[in-house]
């Protein structure tokens, strides 16, 4: 003889699948969610670390100014404004004389730094601050300011 199982039994657990995936799914998506976010300020992160290495090796090789070493890292990553930026050429004053230009710098120092990034977190916003960044490169071709084309 076979045991049937009373129809009440089945009846009661309908819909128990529905609220058992709102309660995990939930859950699951505010995780999804922050690993991409903390992957999308590590990716920033890691780009500005790249642009400020870019930028400083541009400043050694190249006859390249502030202005455009600045605007060269601005358009790696639009996160970044001029007031986020510095370059500084050691020693001080090297790059100030027009008709040398930077020929008689010896170093360049480049670094990034009071950024803040803003997570798309839908219900809460947050702004983190990223680290600041510095790089200092030592003179390879900067005698060639005086002659020298600005490197494309």
């Amino acid at each position: 003889m076979k045991h049937r199982a009373h129809p009440l039994r089945f009846a009661r657990q309908r819909g128990l699948a529905a609220v058992e995936f709102a309660l995990i799914a939930g859950m699951f998506f505010t995780l999804l969610i922050g690993i991409m976010e903390f992957s999308r300020v590590l990716f920033y992160w890691n780009t500005a670390a790249e642009v400020t290495r870019m930028a400083a090796r541009s400043a050694v090789v190249c006859d390249s100014g502030a202005s455009i070493i600045k605007t060269r890292m601005e358009n790696m990553l639009p996160l970044l404004q001029d007031s986020n930026i510095s370059v500084a050429y050691s020693p001080t004053g090297c790059d100030s004389d027009p008709a040398t230009a930077r020929s008689t710098c010896q170093t360049v120092t480049v670094s990034v730094s009071n950024v803040t990034i803003a997570t798309m977190i839908p219900v809460m916003r947050l702004r983190i601050g990223m680290p600041p960044f510095t790089t200092t490169m030592t003179r390879e071709s900067m005698q060639t300011s005086t002659g020298g084309s600005v490197c494309s």
